[in-house]
């Protein structure tokens, strides 16, 4: 019987290797999950280890595949392997109807691994920029597993899912982001154009006359902004610069996501949306039979938040130490009690991994409700910043002309 080399995770998260005798590569690695092992490396004993194809795609900007195409890929890829497509054919065929040349390149790299020996799972992790880790990963539980079609259907449903949170909450930002745009058009163009014209029509008719006060600081604004444009726009870009410096630092990192959880109107949408990313990943990985201390790191490196990362992290150490989830979840104080209570009860009828998709369903709608009720005290809170700015301009600017009546009168 041929002999198999292997790399795998124990339940406790630590890397073994050794070697195994099975009929094939298939029967291989299902011999290892039935050991408790998850396999990230199994190939011929005789066979010299595989070596990563290079990814030859230029350097962009941005991202290389947009994640909607990721998950149509996903979505059909699983779809032609369920109908009993050979996964060579099955990426030829998606291939070839690329219309991006950059995602078209990238499958034909992955087809030509597959052929050189590699797995798929080893091929797609030397396309970072294209395959995130969590991807990667859920394609080799599958391989292990021998399910694979199964494992891409959940890895589509993750990212549909993903894709679906992300869009109800741009399409609720996008009406206040207008307004805001507008009202910082008409006053720009207010300052710049219309009040310039009645400071020379002031001095002309008042012939010295002091302006009345609010009149006096309007017209100091405009001449600042005429005068100071560029200056100003130098320092609101190198603040913009700055921040975004400090942003990614670690200190600074942390402080800014531990803000953005306590802000008083969006640190609740905030932690809900942290939370269903957190809970779906997590339920996605182990539904795909990948080790739960490897899917808290996975889930904690793609929460996206530093603060709740650091809490995903402590719990995984509680759990490689012997405990379940649900008490150090709890011990967090960070997740919210529901979190706790649902897991307790999926770990207990031994079907956590579904009552962390319940979960992330649940905070799911509460985000849908949070940025509705948010845009909805927004959209007239602008309403009324815009009236309040463009009401103080043309008050400023009718005070003096109250005062040319009278003189003239």
């Amino acid at each position: 019987m041929p002999s198999f080399t292997y790399t795998a995770i124990d339940p406790r998260g630590a890397e073994q290797a050794g070697s195994i005798e099975a009929a094939d590569l298939k029967q291989a690695a299902a011999a290892l999950g039935e050991k408790g092992l998850f396999p990230t490396v199994v190939q011929p004993a005789a066979a010299t280890p595989t070596k990563r194809v290079a990814s030859r795609q230029p350097f962009t900007f941005g991202r290389v595949v947009a994640p909607k195409e990721l998950a149509v890929f996903t979505r059909q890829l699983g779809t032609l392997l369920r109908a009993g497509l050979p996964l060579l054919r099955g990426l030829e065929v998606l291939g070839k109807q690329q219309a991006n040349p950059r995602f078209r390149q990238t499958i034909d790299e992955l087809g030509g691994a597959i052929r050189s020996g590699s797995t798929l799972s080893d091929a797609m992790q030397a396309h970072p920029r294209v395959f995130v880790r969590i991807y990667v990963n859920m394609i080799r539980a599958g391989e292990a597993g021998g399910a694979l079609d199964r494992v891409l259907d959940r890895l589509a449903g993750f990212q549909e899912k993903s894709l679906q949170l992300q869009g109800r909450i741009g399409a609720a930002l996008v009406y206040p982001v207008v307004v805001l745009g507008v009202a910082l058009a008409i006053l720009a163009g207010l300052l710049l154009l219309v009040v310039p014209k009645f400071k020379q029509i002031f001095a002309d008719l008042l012939r010295g006359a002091p302006l009345p006060p609010l009149t006096r600081a309007v017209l100091a604004v405009s001449e600042s902004v005429q005068h100071h444009a560029l200056l100003l726009g130098v320092l609101l870009a190198a603040a913009v610069a700055l921040f975004t410096v400090l942003r990614r630092t670690p200190a600074g990192t942390r402080i800014y996501d531990a803000l953005l959880l306590r802000l008083p109107l969006f640190g609740g949408l905030v932690l809900r949306t942290v939370v269903a990313r957190f809970a779906r990943t997590l339920g996605t990985l182990l539904g795909s039979d990948v080790p739960i201390l490897s899917a808290l790191l996975i889930a904690r490196d793609t929460c996206g938040n530093v603060r709740i990362g650091a809490a995903i992290l402590q719990v995984h150490d509680r759990v490689k130490e012997g405990a379940s989830v649900a008490r150090p979840l709890e011990d967090t104080r960070v997740f919210p009690p529901l979190v706790g209570s649902m897991v307790e009860v999926g770990e207990q009828t031994g079907q956590l991994a579904e009552m962390l998709n319940k979960v992330a369903d649940i905070y799911e709608e509460e985000v849908d409700t949070a940025v509705a009720g948010l845009s909805s005290l927004i959209e007239p809170l602008l309403i009324l910043f815009l009236a309040f700015v463009v009401g103080t301009i043309v008050v400023a600017l009718f005070l003096p002309i109250i005062r040319i009546v009278q003189l003239l009168s």
